[in-house]
């Protein structure tokens, strides 16, 4: 069962999460079962050889992982993180699909695919969600 009851709500919710919004991370599908977030990739995320930044993957995987573990419980941290760097993307825009493998009492475990719009494999990432007490 979804903490956010629709998208606009984990919107709303994630506009606090200025990092990754200044950097153009987007949510675009909420699910009970996996969340989808995107970037348009710009100058912002690119390296001195051009390239994007592995650091722009990173957030992006990153972003799309707090969105699903605080739709499952909220509220959630990150207790320990993981990620392959698989391929460079081409193209303008990345896309990461965060999916939850295990929902435990006190942590959720979830793997997020980055790729991009041609579904070139660009990272995976491995994340582990603790749920914190929610403040009454």
């Amino acid at each position: 069962m979804s903490v956010f009851k629709d998208i606009e709500e984990a919107r709303e919710y994630f506009k606090g999460e200025k990092f990754a919004t200044s950097a153009g991370m987007h949510i675009d599908e909420v699910t009970d079962d996996y969340v989808i977030c995107s970037v348009t990739i710009d100058d912002k995320h690119r390296n001195a050889l051009g390239g994007v930044m592995g650091g722009a993957i990173f957030t992006l995987a990153d972003f799309a992982f707090a969105v699903l573990v605080n739709n499952i419980h909220r509220p959630s941290v990150a207790q320990q993180i993981s990620i392959n760097y698989l391929n460079a993307p081409k193209g303008e825009t990345m896309i990461a699909k965060a999916v939850c493998k295990k929902d435990g009492r006190n942590s959720t475990v979830v793997n997020v695919d980055v790729y991009d719009e041609n579904d070139r494999a660009i990272a995976q990432f491995v994340g582990t969600g603790f749920k914190l007490t929610p403040k009454n």
